[in-house]
């Protein structure tokens, strides 16, 4: 008799538990079932196309719709995002993504500023709109062509100054200081661009004389 207690209490037990966990597995389902779905949040990126080395191919805006919930905080996220899924023709540099090495360099929303640390504007109403570096010649897309004016081993000086000579080049600095507030490394690229400008001075002299 003792046995057959002992017996119907396990019995009992384990129907217990048995029915604990079918009422905790409708509850998990009836709460998925009544949770809200996540509404995608929408961000429109109007970046700049261009490849020069194309015949015919035109400077354009081109646009792509990223859903933030499935991107990271920062601009450059975006753009891999972009890049990976989306468009792989979509040209930009990049390197240690923790505002070291300036690679990520480009105007995002009008401002000079690195892409790894710029984080996305989350207003979906607004589209973020992202340029290569104004004051070089691009490469392709958002990839700026850099120049060396001061290496004393360079011996095309001369030759790189008379082509800055326009008010699109090196006049198109007006000493705003944005690229020395962004720069990474604590460096001074307004000054040194200062610089180039005393360059040309001397070199308009020496061109004058001459004449």
């Amino acid at each position: 008799m003792a046995a057959l207690c002992v017996c119907s209490a396990r019995q009992g037990a384990a129907a217990l538990r048995s029915s604990s966990g079918l009422l905790a597995l409708r509850y998990v389902q009836t709460a998925a079932a009544a949770a809200p779905a996540v509404q995608p949040r929408i961000k429109k990126f109007q970046i700049y196309r261009w490849d020069p080395d194309t015949p015919g191919d035109k400077p354009r805006m081109q646009t792509y719709e990223v859903d933030l919930n499935a991107c990271g905080p920062m601009v450059l996220d975006a753009l891999i995002k972009i890049k990976n899924e989306m468009d792989s023709t979509l040209t930009f540099r990049r390197s240690c993504r923790e505002g070291i090495c300036g690679s990520c360099a480009m105007n995002i929303n009008g401002g000079n500023t690195l892409a790894c640390l710029n984080k996305i504007d989350t207003n979906i109403s607004k589209v973020s709109k992202i340029y290569p570096l104004p004051h070089m010649y691009v490469v392709k897309d958002l990839v700026p062509a850099y120049r060396w004016m001061i290496d004393s081993r360079d011996d095309y000086t001369e030759e790189r100054l008379s082509k800055l000579q326009d008010p699109f080049s090196l006049y198109r600095c007006h000493t705003i200081m944005n690229c020395t507030r962004t720069c990474p490394k604590g460096l001074n690229p307004g000054k040194a661009i200062a610089e180039i400008k005393k360059m040309m001075a001397t070199y308009k002299e020496k061109k004058a004389a001459t004449a």
